[in-house]
């Protein structure tokens, strides 16, 4: 497995960032369509033992070295470079517009923005719109298809992995300049690994929706799949999708069987954290 694989389990902390940007929206019921949910689980457990043994505490000691500045610039300066992902995909979509924009934004992130670790493209007004190839399949009619995790990965369906061998490969600058010159001791990665310990660093002001998810593997994987869904549909999906996704279209959806499962998820657990006696 090639390396850079290794450190897409960093990519954990962009799903949790996500989960801030859809705490305001009202998170799927608990999903009955995950055919692959016993393989999931265990992947996910693996994947969280990682984070909390080794990723989180390198993302805490980042943060505790660097400010928010420094961040957000090491942040802007990756988002710039790849850029190229984006535009590829709009092209692939028939969105010229978006391509045009893009362009546009890398170009002056680019100059004016000192190589891109500063985003005077925004205060010019021009948009940020990232997307992906798991995007471009979607829009070209592919089916979503079963839920994963995997290992060292994270969560991702049967059309969105297809997105990592082929950004990374095609469209990716980085992976193109390291295919064409020689580093030493994995020095091409040290960036990657900055920018992606970046956005597990600032997921840690997201860890408190988790902590209190009735169960932390369907709460990701319901907020994955509906981040999904939003950037599918450019933040606007149809009614008609969001209630096939959430489950209430199905007739035997019970909210109140399900705020029961909550209620009880909750007694267990306020019960197994009260201290002992003894």
């Amino acid at each position: 497995m090639p390396l850079q694989t290794y450190f897409n389990v960093l990519k954990r902390g962009a799903v949790l960032a996500a989960i801030v940007l859809l705490a305001g929206c009202a998170i799927a019921k608990p999903r009955t369509d995950d055919p692959m949910e016993k393989f999931n689980r265990k992947a996910y457990h693996f994947n969280d033992q990682l984070d909390q043994a080794v990723i989180r505490p390198v993302a805490v000691g980042y943060r505790s070295i660097t400010n928010p500045p420094v961040r957000r610039s090491v942040s802007d300066f990756f988002t710039n470079i790849r850029m190229p992902i984006t535009i590829a995909n709009d092209l692939l979509q028939a969105r010229p517009v978006h391509a045009v924009q893009g362009t546009g934004r890398f170009l002056v992130n680019l100059t004016l923005g000192v190589g891109g670790f500063f985003d005077p493209a925004s205060q010019l007004g021009i948009p940020l719109n990232e997307t992906d190839f798991g995007i471009t399949l979607a829009r070209w009619g592919v089916p979503e298809g079963d839920y994963l995790v995997l290992p060292l990965v994270g969560s991702t369906t049967v059309r969105d992995v297809w997105r990592l061998p082929v950004d990374s490969y095609f469209f990716d600058p980085l992976s193109y300049y390291s295919r064409n010159h020689s580093f030493k001791a994995g020095q091409y990665y040290l960036p990657q690994v900055i920018y992606l310990v970046t956005l597990r660093a600032r997921a840690i002001d997201a860890e408190s929706f988790l902590a209190s998810a009735y169960d932390p593997y369907v709460f990701l994987r319901d907020a994955y799949r509906q981040q999904r869904l939003y950037q599918i549909y450019d933040g606007n999906p149809p009614n008609d999708v969001i209630e096939q996704m959430q489950g209430s279209n199905d007739k035997n959806f019970d909210p109140d069987e399900l705020l029961k499962e909550q209620h009880e998820w909750e007694r267990k657990n306020d019960t197994n954290d009260k201290p002992s006696n003894n």
